[in-house]
C-alpha cells in the first residue's frame, strides 16, 4: 500500500470546499410529472421513495379517513421543492423533522416547498399529517375509492392512491409498505402483504399489515368493513389470507367457491412462472357496485358481479397471474400494459385447457376466427394502444393472440422457458414491451422484430400465413366451454 502525505494547508481548503454547498441556481423544483406520455401529471420528479409508513383512523358511518403518513425516500437532483400526488386535506407537512410549506396545484398535486433546499442523493423523511372525506373527493371527473354500506375500499388502475395515502404515484417508484389502521371493533381493515399483529383499545382495533417486497402505489389497497376473514397455506408453502364483505348476498357462495382456491392456482401457476414472489396471496370481495378485478398486490381485489353467473375460477388466475406479470415485473411506462394484460389473459387460456374446457390454441382460433379483417377490435394496437384504449378488450384478447404466436414460431421449450425466465429476469423491478421482446429473442435465438410488429403494432388482421397454427379468415370455430367466463375477465378500471 501507498500512503499519501497532505499538506496541511491543502487538508485545509480541501475542507473548505467540501463545506461549501450548491449554489442557489443549482437547485430546481421536481417535475409535476414522472413523465409518462399516457399520464403526463401522474408520479413526481426530483425523489424516489424507499418506503411507506402509513397510520391511520377510519370511522366507517361518516367516511372519515386521519392520517399521518411517513415516506422515506432519496433526491435524484439538487430539489428546491417536490410534488406529492393527493387529494385528501393536509394539515402539515415536515421534511428531516421541520415544518415545510406546502399548497395544492392542479387535480391532485400537493407541492411542498422544504425550508432548506435538498442537495442531490439526500436521504429525506417526509410526513404528512391529513384528513378528510375520500369519496366526496374527485379528479378528472372520477373517484377511485368505493364507498360500501359499511366502510370503503380504495383499489383502481391506474390511480388509487390519492385518496387515502399522499405519493410518487408511478409504477416506476416502487417502495415497501406498513400500514396501520384503526377501525372501531367489529370493523375490519385489510390491507396488503402479512398481518403482523391486532391489537383492541377503547372501542377501536388497530390493525397493522406489511408489505416486504416494492410494490407500486396502484396496487397499494385498502378495505374498511366488516368481513370474514380467512386464512391457510397452500401446498407449496405460500400463506393465504382471504376476506368476505358479510353482506355479499347471493354472490357469497360463488365468490367463496372462487376465491378459497387461490393457494391452489398460485400452486399451479408457479409451474409456470417460477416461485411465488411474495410473502403472501390471497383477495377480498367487498360489497361494492362496480364490475371489475384488480391485481392489488397479494390481496386481489373482486367485485362481486364477476361471481353473479356463478364461480369464477378464471378470473382468481388472472388476477393471480398478474402477481409475477405486473406485480412482481411492473410496466417501465403505462403503454406497456400488453406485458401485464396479455401474460394474464394468456394465463386463464392455460387454466382452460388445464380444466379440459378449450386449449389455449382453440381458444386463440376462435378469437381469431370471431373477428373479421374490417372488425375494430384489430385497429387496437396492444403493444402501445393509447390512453383512450389503455384496458379495452383488444389489449387482452389480440395481447393473448400475440403470446399465442410467439409460443407457435418459437416452440414450446423456448415459450415456456421464457414464461419462467422473465419474473426472475426483472425481479421487483420494471421492463417494457422493448425488453421483453428482446429478452424472448436472446432465450429463443430467433429474431422476432417482424412477429412483435404483427400482431402488437399493426392496426390490420394479421394475414392467415402470419397466423402460423391460427385458423385462417372465414373458418368457423365452435366456441370453447370456457370462453364466457373468460371474456369477462378484464381489470379494468371504470372512469
Amino acid at each position: 500500500m501507498h500512503r499519501r502525505i497532505i499538506a496541511p494547508g491543502a487538508l485545509a481548503a480541501a475542507s473548505v470546499l467540501l463545506a461549501i454547498p450548491a449554489s442557489a441556481a443549482s437547485y430546481t423544483p421536481g417535475a409535476s410529472g414522472i413523465g409518462d406520455p399516457y399520464y403526463p401529471y401522474y408520479g413526481n420528479g426530483g425523489y424516489d421513495v424507499s418506503h411507506y409508513d402509513l397510520r391511520l383512523q377510519y370511522q366507517p358511518k361518516t367516511d372519515e379517513l386521519q392520517g399521518t403518513a411517513t415516506l422515506l425516500a432519496k433526491t435524484t437532483q439538487d430539489l428546491s421543492r417536490f410534488d406529492l400526488d393527493f387529494l385528501l386535506d393536509v394539515s402539515e407537512v415536515r421534511v428531516n423533522g421541520t415544518k415545510a410549506a406546502f399548497t395544492t396545484s392542479g387535480e391532485h398535486e400537493l407541492v411542498v416547498t422544504p425550508k432548506t433546499p435538498l442537495p442531490k442523493g439526500t436521504p429525506v423523511t417526509i410526513v404528512v399529517r391529513y384528513s378528510g372525506v375520500p369519496s366526496a373527493k374527485s379528479a378528472y371527473g372520477f373517484t377511485s375509492w368505493h364507498r360500501t354500506p359499511d366502510g370503503g375500499v380504495a383499489a383502481n388502475e391506474p390511480e388509487a392512491a390519492w385518496w387515502w395515502f399522499p405519493s410518487n404515484d408511478h409504477p416506476t417508484d416502487k417502495a415497501t409498505y406498513d400500514v396501520s389502521v384503526s377501525v372501531p371493533d367489529g370493523t375490519q381493515a385489510i390491507s396488503n402483504g402479512t398481518l403482523q399483529s391486532t391489537g383492541s383499545k377503547l372501542g377501536w382495533t388497530r390493525y397493522n399489515w406489511r408489505q416486504n417486497k416494492p410494490q407500486a402505489t396502484y396496487l397499494a389497497t385498502l378495505a374498511l368493513g366488516r368481513f370474514d376473514i380467512t386464512t391457510g397455506t397452500s401446498d407449496g408453502g405460500v400463506p393465504v389470507i382471504n376476506a368476505y364483505s358479510k353482506d355479499l348476498g347471493d354472490n357469497e357462495g360463488a365468490a367463496r367457491a372462487s376465491v378459497e382456491r387461490t393457494g391452489e392456482i398460485v400452486d399451479w401457476l408457479s409451474g409456470y412462472f417460477g416461485p411465488y414472489p411474495f410473502s403472501s396471496a390471497g383477495g377480498y370481495v367487498p360489497n361494492t357496485t362496480t364490475g371489475y378485478a384488480l391485481e392489488t398486490q397479494t390481496r386481489v381485489y373482486y367485485s362481486p358481479r364477476q361471481f353473479a353467473n356463478g364461480a369464477n375460477t378464471s378470473v382468481v388466475v388472472h388476477e393471480l397471474a398478474h402477481q409475477w406479470y405486473g406485480d412482481d415485473v411492473s410496466v417501465k411506462g403505462w403503454k406497456d400494459i400488453w406485458v401485464n394484460e396479455g401474460f394474464a389473459r394468456y394465463a386463464q387460456w392455460l387454466w382452460s385447457e388445464h380444466e379440459g374446457e378449450g386449449t389455449a390454441q382453440e381458444l386463440a382460433d376462435y378469437v381469431y376466427a370471431s373477428h373479421p379483417a374490417d372488425d375494430a377490435f384489430w385497429t387496437i394496437a396492444p403493444g402501445d394502444p393509447g390512453p383512450d384504449n389503455q384496458f379495452d378488450g383488444a389489449v387482452y384478447d389480440r395481447g393473448a393472440l400475440a403470446i399465442q404466436a410467439l409460443r407457435n414460431e418459437i416452440g414450446d421449450d423456448a415459450f415456456f422457458a421464457i414464461l419462467k425466465g422473465w419474473p426472475k429476469e426483472h425481479a421487483y423491478g420494471n421492463a417494457s414491451v422493448a425488453d421483453f421482446q428482446r429478452y424472448a429473442e436472446r432465450v429463443s435465438g430467433k429474431p422476432l422484430a417482424a412477429l412483435f410488429d404483427t400482431w402488437l403494432f399493426q392496426p390490420v388482421k394479421p394475414a392467415a400465413p402470419s397466423a402460423r397454427a391460427l385458423v385462417k379468415a372465414g373458418t368457423a370455430v365452435a366456441q370453447p366451454k370456457s370462453w364466457k367466463k373468460i371474456e369477462a375477465t378484464n381489470s379494468v378500471h371504470e372512469h
